[in-house]
């Protein structure tokens, strides 16, 4: 059979497909382990991208994780669409062979939740970014990446709020809120979301907007990937852009007082101005504050608004710089490598007590350490991002002043006793930060030890993401451990 033929078949809606597979059940995919006996071949010739099986050449770098951890996780089969026809073409011969799938854009799950032993259907080579308009609006492919959108936006001088680490897919950015630099004068990720193409499970593709499948796209706009379809682009505001103020200071003494100083300053700082706070610890036991970021304003603005902290301490480092929008982005952007990590997320409403700032402290000066690194940060929120009402869109975060969160990384060679030692470590961490600032977690942040992970995502926004999912994928197709489900 030939592709077009078998998309021709399997209808708009696979009606047959799912009659075969049993409505009436909530998952319609069976969790076996795909083994050689399926009809890959035939997979492969409906594709317009490459099908790759273990043992072709680039299948173990392709299907390689972000965070190492999971890298032992490897699928049966990636599928590299190149078209929406292909994204169709996978979930219906993923269904009809009872196949597990799971859809991919850039990898960077926190907890491998872009894996399978089944089909990973990779939109990454779907990233192309459309010519912006005089309207501003940018059309970017489903498998774009941040660096895809520094290339593309750089030219016409106009943006959105994208992520600092270039190898981030915009999909996953944005379907989980998005945060950002720009999100406290221009919002989230997600609020410069006006449309969405979106593949369902029975291969229907639907054009998700404030007027089209408006439900869906409200849930598209802060419930996470993988949860509805695969999307197959994203359609942007962005806004112009011209030059910013962009600054990294790093303190080595009076931490606490330091930290003490920009929780109160920062809590008053105007929507122009963006930054991460960090307490890092490095193999040899030091401690640094770092304070990283970017202010549409001038140089001598930002020393004004940062005046409080300096009489604190003089910063160690400084630099600040003016510089063209995008020559700022790539100085505030992280390029990294793929490595072994675990990151718990919590928000904060309000300021941070003194007592969360001596814990902070007091679980930094314990951490037991690793051949790399430890840090507690958060990102500065606030402004057009509680604009927004909580139930206007998924992402139910909105009265957060910052998002926070404590990041474990190690290597290879750290033995497993060094690594449960900092896991124990992170555990108590994380606990005692949740019991001083909020049960709610970032779900771009996802964390797989996360015990309530429903509410701590989603909050009062719950009830009806399940209700959306209900309806677009009923049988539960689009699934993984920490999914929205059909029911509660």
């Amino acid at each position: 059979m030939q592709r077009r033929e078998f998309l021709q078949r399997s209808g708009a809606t696979m009606l047959g497909l799912w009659l075969g597979m049993g409505c009436g059940s909530e998952t319609a995919v069976a969790p076996s382990i795909p083994g050689s006996g399926l009809p890959w071949e035939a997979l492969a010739r409906l594709l317009q991208g490459p099908l790759l099986l273990p043992g072709a050449p680039d299948f173990s770098r392709i299907v390689a994780p972000w965070n190492l951890r999971y890298i032992d996780q490897k699928p049966a089969g990636v599928a590299r669409c190149q078209s929406v026809a292909d994204v169709q073409a996978c979930l219906a011969w993923a269904q009809s062979n009872g196949v597990p799938l799971v859809a991919r854009s850039g990898g960077h799950s926190y907890a491998g939740f872009s894996l399978t032993p089944g089909l990973m259907i990779d939109v990454s080579p779907m990233n192309q970014i459309g010519t912006v308009g005089p309207d501003g609006l940018a059309r970017v492919g489903g498998g774009a990446r941040n660096a895809n959108v520094y290339a593309a936006l750089r030219a016409p001088s106009v943006s959105l709020t994208h992520g600092r680490c270039k190898q981030v897919g915009v999909g996953g950015l944005v379907l989980g809120g998005g945060i950002g630099f720009n999100m406290r004068l221009h919002g989230l990720t997600c609020d410069g979301l006006v449309e969405t193409e979106m593949v369902t499970a029975d291969g229907r593709v639907l054009t998700c907007n404030a007027q089209q499948n408006s439900d869906l796209f409200w849930a598209c706009r802060g419930a996470g990937g993988g949860n509805f379809g695969i999307h197959t682009s994203f359609t942007f505001q962005t806004f112009p852009v011209t030059q910013l103020t962009i600054y990294q200071l790093k303190w080595r003494t009076r931490l606490r007082q330091v930290l003490g100083s920009l929780n109160q300053v920062l809590a008053t700082v105007p929507r122009e101005m963006g930054c991460k706070v960090s307490l890092v610890a490095s193999p040899d036991g030091s401690l640094e504050v770092q304070l990283l970021g970017q202010l549409l304003g001038t140089p001598t603005q930002l020393d004004s608004l940062l005046a409080p902290v300096y009489a604190v301490a003089a910063p160690d480092s400084s630099q600040v710089e003016v510089r063209a929008y995008w020559d700022a982005q790539e100085f505030l952007s992280e390029e990294g490598d793929p490595g072994y990590s675990h990151e718990r997320s919590h928000f904060v409403f309000g300021q941070l007590s003194e007592t969360a700032l001596d814990t902070v402290v007091d679980f930094m000066l314990r951490w037991p350490g690793t051949s790399v690194s430890a840090d507690w940060k958060f990102f500065l929120m606030g402004g057009a991002v509680a604009d927004i009402a909580s139930d206007a869109t998924a992402y139910v975060h909105r009265q957060a002043s910052m998002v926070s969160s404590v990041e474990l990384e190690w290597s290879a060679q750290d033995s497993p006793k060094t690594i449960a030692t900092n896991q124990a470590w992170l555990t108590e961490f994380h606990t005692a930060m949740r019991s001083l600032t909020s049960g709610t977690s970032y779900q771009n942040f996802i964390d797989a030890d996360e015990p309530d992970f429903l509410r701590a995502y989603y909050g009062d926004n719950l009830e009806r993401l399940v209700s959306v999912k209900a309806q677009i994928d009923p049988n539960n197709v689009f699934h993984y451990a920490q999914s929205i489900p059909v029911r509660l």
